[in-house]
């Protein structure tokens, strides 16, 4: 008996343990959630339309890229491809082919670093070489910036903003770049999707020409709109709420 009242007690005790780091933990995520000083990036738009937006981050490998742009034409779809510099660099046909099909391009810095390690120099450089690699091939400037791996803070936010850029993230991980099922990203994104959604995929998942016309002819069942982020985004009079939601404010 002694020894089950020992072990009991110590059960306990972890389990206060565990109860006081989590409550923690929440209490800090709350807190870094719900700072007025807080930075964020637009994960998504509040909106009665019915629309949405899908992007594909291109840093590795091009093998799908234009059979998702094949795609991308059969369902009369227009998106955003975030593009790191080496990768276009690496594969400037496909650039110009992403660019001549009507596509957006986003800048998704020049070298996939973690943007919060880096110095404010250091941020304007991955910005500037992306954005000068992709011009010289198609002519325009970026506008729109991913952070590599969704890594921001204040700074990373302010210092692109200075830059002219709009900070994206996304408000729906397909999970594509996990070892999952064809049917369980399309049921991910499928069921999950709200009007105002930022859709994120990637352009070499291995399932990507599986997964793609299957997801996009689902939502366009649902009555989805699927259009560029620049189309679905505020650039004046709005607000962010507590979520990285874009809401007008006129």
């Amino acid at each position: 008996m002694k020894i089950l009242a020992k072990v009991i007690a110590v059960v306990l005790a972890f389990g206060a343990v565990m109860w006081i780091f989590q409550a923690v933990n929440v209490s800090a995520a709350l807190s870094s959630v719900l700072s007025p000083n807080r930075e964020l990036p637009i994960y998504s738009v509040q909106t009665a339309e019915k629309k949405i937006a899908i992007s594909f981050d291109a840093a590795w490998g091009d093998e799908s890229t234009v059979a998702i742009l094949d795609i991308l034409d059969q369902y009369n779809v227009k998106t955003t491809f975030f593009l790191v510099k080496f990768w276009a660099e690496t594969y400037p046909a496909d650039v110009a082919e992403i660019h001549a099909r009507g596509h957006e391009i986003g800048n998704h810095s020049a070298t996939h670093p973690k943007m919060t390690e880096l110095s404010e120099d250091k941020m304007i450089a991955e910005l500037s070489e992306t954005s000068q690699a992709i011009e010289k091939i198609t002519g325009e400037k970026t506008t729109l910036f991913r952070p590599p791996f969704g890594d921001y803070n204040n700074t990373v936010i302010s210092t692109c903003e200075a830059q002219g850029y709009k900070v994206i993230q996304w408000s729906v991980d397909s999970l594509d770049w996990k070892n999952i099922s064809t049917e369980q990203i399309v049921d991910r994104v499928t069921r999950e999707v709200k009007p105002g959604d930022i859709i994120l995929f990637h352009n070499n998942a291995e399932k990507v020409t599986e997964y793609l016309p299957l997801v996009l002819e689902n939502l366009q069942k649902q009555g989805f709109k699927i259009v560029p982020i620049g189309e679905l985004i505020y650039y004046k009079d709005y607000k962010m709420d507590h979520t990285g939601k874009q809401c007008k404010t006129k």
